[in-house]
């Protein structure tokens, strides 16, 4: 399916006077990123104030993400996100129709946060791209879950060409097969993210 036909679907089961929720799940390198600023500008070209937030802003610093009591996938898996900030700051306000709180984002140059405040009227739509979307603790945020399934296979090959940031080729896959794979296989058979999705986009 491609993002015109995801954006219609996302137009026509919106409630003008909320905000409406959508997650925009996958593994990494499923191309979420991409995606979502699609989709973004095909609602905004309808009148449809959208915001993006990425779950990876929404991390813990990097001495609590890297700790080496625990595996490395599960320092991954259990560490790395502040679902509760995330929720506080920005979900629960949006889908009670309140004010956002100021709004934490990570700096990674600075393993520090930036406070933002925002602003996001009523009938908005606000985009939340990012991995573990459907996990039990960002259960009930979402009005709508659209999951990007591409195969681990290809995925390995786009962030060999993206994830330069970790070092060379062989290091690159020593960090996804240490860290990110497994972490990624264990939610994968725990939550069947593509089967409980309201939307599978394949790619």
């Amino acid at each position: 399916m491609d993002t015109v036909r995801v954006a219609e679907e996302i137009i026509g089961r919106r409630n003008g006077s909320s905000v409406f929720m959508v997650g925009i799940d996958g593994l990494g390198g499923a191309g979420k990123s991409t995606v979502s600023e699609d989709i973004k500008r095909l609602l905004q070209d309808n009148g449809i104030n959208t915001e993006i937030f990425h779950i990876d802003d929404f991390i813990h610093p990097r001495a609590v993400r890297y700790n080496d009591s625990y595996p490395q996938w599960e320092q991954y898996y259990y560490l790395q996100w502040r679902y509760d900030h995330f929720t506080e700051a920005v979900a629960g306000p949006a889908r009670d129709g309140r004010a956002l709180s100021p709004v934490e984002l990570y700096d990674k140059d600075n393993d520090s946060y930036i406070v933002k405040r925002l602003d996001i009227p009523v009938g908005s739509v606000i985009l939340t791209e990012g991995i573990f979307l459907q996990r039990e603790e960002l259960n009930g945020l979402f009005d709508y879950m659209i999951y990007i399934d591409v195969p681990e296979e290809e995925r390995l090959c786009r962030v060999l060409l993206r994830d330069g940031y970790i070092g060379d080729e062989a290091a690159i896959r020593e960090k996804y097969e240490k860290r990110y794979f497994p972490a990624e296989r264990f939610y994968a058979d725990k939550y069947r993210p593509a089967e409980k999705a309201d939307l599978v986009i394949k790619r």
